[in-house]
């Protein structure tokens, strides 16, 4: 792999920026092209057939115009129906990202645990077999939001979002009230909710383990990669952010920080 390869990271709107954070922090002098699919948002409203004949085509346009040499789909309804489809139409390698199930339980100290996604994610079958595979003897609160991702990007673009707002989505996720066996971990299964992280913490009932699949999604791209791409070059390559729907990127500083304080094209 050459010393500066190109990334693309893809998701329906911004909250991949979450896990393109991580990546640039691991890899600081790939190429980064950022994709959202803002046309489309949010995918909940769409069904699956409609997000997989959607998804689909559309990172193959992106693999023609941008030739990365690997593709994040940072988006966990994507991930959950399209990676299959991806990985046989395509020959470029693909990171999903996926509900972290399996290290939440691993972790968990009174084997009570919520994973909170959108209503999509948290009612796949793809959801249902991490938890009978991977959840053993830990119970799990399955809890489906319905806004909070368009209350993360709401709140990214500087918009003023009310607390009693956020804690209404999240407050499904805590369950009971002995501290041995109330929840301990939630699981963050869309790459929005951690845009809002510092108010989750601020707004749990309790204190909780917060999983955010970013970091590991990370590590997956430099194993595949090589690590021979970190700070191999003595300039940080370009970055690029694209809205599917054609609006012009009107806040670069905003992003800027998710891209290592380059400001995106």
């Amino acid at each position: 792999m050459n010393a500066n390869p190109n990334i693309l990271v893809f998701d329906s709107g911004l909250g991949g920026l979450t896990v393109l954070r991580e990546i640039v922090k691991a890899l600081p002098d790939a190429h980064y092209t950022y994709v959202a699919d803002d046309a489309f948002f949010p995918y909940g409203q769409h069904s699956e057939d409609a997000i997989i004949g959607r998804v689909v085509p559309l990172i193959g346009e992106l693999i023609a115009a941008h030739a990365p040499d690997l593709v994040v789909i940072a988006c966990n309804t994507a991930s959950t129906l399209v990676l299959a489809h991806l990985r046989a139409a395509y020959t470029v390698p693909f990171v999903g990202t996926v509900p972290a199930i399996k290290p939440a339980c691993a972790q968990s100290r009174t084997k009570r645990i919520s994973v909170l996604g959108t209503s999509g994610t948290v009612k796949r079958e793809y959801t249902k077999a991490l938890i009978r595979d991977f959840a053993g003897a830990c119970e799990v609160t399955l809890v489906g939001s319905v806004h909070l991702a368009a209350l993360a990007e709401a709140a990214l673009g500087g918009e003023t979002i009310d607390d009693t707002a956020i804690a209404a989505e999240i407050a499904p996720c805590f369950v009971g009230e002995n501290s041995d066996h109330r929840t301990d971990a939630v699981v963050l299964a869309c790459t929005h909710y951690p845009l809002l992280l510092d108010r989750l913490i601020r707004l749990a009932p309790w204190p909780v383990d917060w999983i955010d699949p970013a970091p590991a999604i990370a590590r997956r791209v430099v194993t595949l990669l090589g690590s021979a791409a970190v700070h191999n070059s003595v300039h940080q390559s370009s970055a690029e952010m694209i809205f599917t729907s054609g609006r012009h990127n009107r806040l670069p500083g905003v992003f800027s920080p998710y891209f290592g304080g380059r400001i995106p094209a």
